[in-house]
């Protein structure tokens, strides 16, 4: 379940409860599911329990995936029901780390402008796209919202267009302009009499609906089953019936660009790739009640992971390393035409 389905198609209070749950079942998920459960809290309007959630994550013996992630969620989850000091000092603290992934400046960014923050919501997302993008020769999809994040403020506090916010003009692809979407005087249309006026803000609105739909992560992608070469070999010596599915370690590679790429042509959208262990495979057989060495189980095994957030996009961003752990780009191992 997607914590953005609406209130009124899911329960969040018990959907939270069932990703707890799961997250005692696959230890090494509970970073990703417990946050997806703090997510589903949160719709509920359950938000100290969510920050019960975002603690617990925080408090961990194990060392976390995402540890600014967690904790810009909690800023922005606390200023929401009152604490927002708290917020502040965590936004801050977050702000000094200066991570290095996009995820948690734009949520501390938003929160400041959801609170008419607006000069502190822009100085943090000029930080980011500063940080992550200086000398970049073409911004990583991630980092898109930071550079409509922040050409959305300076539209609001009235400041004139810069490199970045041609930057974010250039990587803009919906039809209507990053200037009509955040133009401050447009809530003011939705109040004309005018219907030439209000058909023209509802397609609007349409486009940026469409925007954020297609920013949001999706957790449930259709995935492909990858196995490392010494896993592969590990889990051939275990169960040799399964060398009808894996011939060699090179073909493996290629069946799996071979079969993205013709889901990828016949439409299907949302691709990703899982890596599989021997030990989570076979502990995914056990709850089953079957063998590993039953092929059948692959295919599963493969959405069981994507289910947890275990997968990654498919293809890589331009300039990223191949999925397939070479330590080559994408384009210069399975992404070449050749």
């Amino acid at each position: 379940m997607r914590p953005d389905t609406p209130a009124e198609n899911v329960d969040h209070t018990a959907e939270a409860a069932r990703l707890e749950r799961t997250a005692g079942l696959y230890p090494e998920d509970t970073e990703a599911l417990l946050l997806r459960a703090a997510a589903h809290l949160e719709l509920a309007g359950d938000r100290p329990t969510a920050t019960k959630l975002y603690d617990r994550l925080l408090s961990s013996p194990e060392a976390l995936d995402h540890p600014h992630l967690v904790r810009a969620l909690k800023a922005s989850n606390l200023w929401e029901y009152g604490h927002e000091a708290e917020a502040r000092a965590i936004i801050d603290g977050v702000r000094t780390a200066a991570p290095r992934d996009p995820a948690p400046w734009v949520i501390v960014a938003e929160a400041l402008e959801s609170h008419d923050e607006l000069e502190a919501a822009h100085d943090t997302f000029t930080e980011a796209v500063r940080l992550l993008l200086t000398d970049v020769p073409q911004p990583p999809q991630p980092t898109h919202p930071l550079l409509f994040g922040r050409h959305r403020v300076r539209r609001m506090l009235g400041r004139s267009h810069d490199e970045w916010d041609a930057l974010a003009d250039t990587v803009h692809s919906l039809p209507v302009s990053l200037d009509e979407l955040h133009d401050p005087k447009r809530v003011w249309s939705l109040g004309s009499e005018n219907p030439a006026e209000l058909e023209a803000e509802i397609l609007r609105l349409r486009a940026e609906l469409g925007a954020y739909r297609e920013a949001l992560s999706r957790p449930f992608p259709v995935a492909i089953l990858h196995w490392p070469a010494t896993e592969l070999t590990e889990l051939l010596e275990a169960y040799p019936t399964l060398a009808e599915e894996y011939p060699s370690h090179e073909e493996h590679l290629t069946s799996i660009e071979r079969a993205l790429r013709e889901l990828a042509a016949s439409g299907t959208p949302n691709l990703g790739i899982v890596t599989g262990t021997v030990p989570s495979y076979e502990a995914f057989a056990a709850s089953e009640g079957s063998s590993p060495g039953d092929a059948t189980l692959l295919p599963q095994y493969a959405t069981t992971l994507a289910a947890r957030g275990r997968a990654t996009a498919w293809p890589p961003q331009n300039g990223s390393n191949c999925w397939c752990g070479s330590g080559r780009t994408y384009a210069q191992c399975h992404g070449s035409p050749a």
